[in-house]
């Protein structure tokens, strides 16, 4: 694998254990990576995304902790290269805001404050952090699935590129 990702093909025709190696940089619940792994081969990178977003919707509670378990709060100092680019727009007088905010978060519903943090300003994580302490934990869990999901799928992009 190359830095700037793989062809289709390329992925395709990997090793399972390998592919599903490559695939817990993009999510860390391995059922997740089985899945995609198993689907394989695929034709189009879009028909790869799209069984990336079923699976992503497909994983249970177990497999959400353990994709939870592979991202750092926001606002932490990143301990990997997705999450450094994912999170760059964050500068350090906003961190302590977040920390609080997250401190607040989990405390209300018990794990991590996870949200697609691509292209977005500290400050704009930071509002929406604090308008997602309004929702109920149902609501707060779909929406936080679906951050997962984009994340996902974002990171899956940049291993399997066209």
């Amino acid at each position: 694998m190359t830095s700037e990702g793989l062809s289709l093909a390329g992925f395709n025709d990997l090793p399972a254990t390998i592919a599903e190696e490559a695939l817990l940089a993009c999510c860390s619940a391995p059922r997740w990576g089985r899945a995609i792994v198993a689907a394989r081969p695929y034709a189009t990178t879009q028909s790869l995304l799209e069984v990336a977003d079923a699976t992503s919707a497909a994983l249970d509670d177990a497999d959400i902790d353990e994709a939870l378990a592979g991202h750092p709060r926001i606002g932490d100092r990143p301990t990997s290269a997705a999450s450094a680019r994912e999170q760059a727009g964050v500068a350090d007088d906003v961190r302590a805001a977040l920390a609080e905010g997250n401190r607040a978060y989990e405390a209300k519903f018990g794990h991590i404050y996870l949200v697609c943090a691509a292209g977005r300003s500290g400050e704009e994580l930071l509002a929406v952090l604090r308008a997602r302490l309004d929702n109920d934990p149902a609501t707060e869990r779909q929406v936080m699935r679906t951050e997962l999901a984009k994340i996902n799928r974002l990171r899956l992009a940049g291993l399997v590129v066209s």
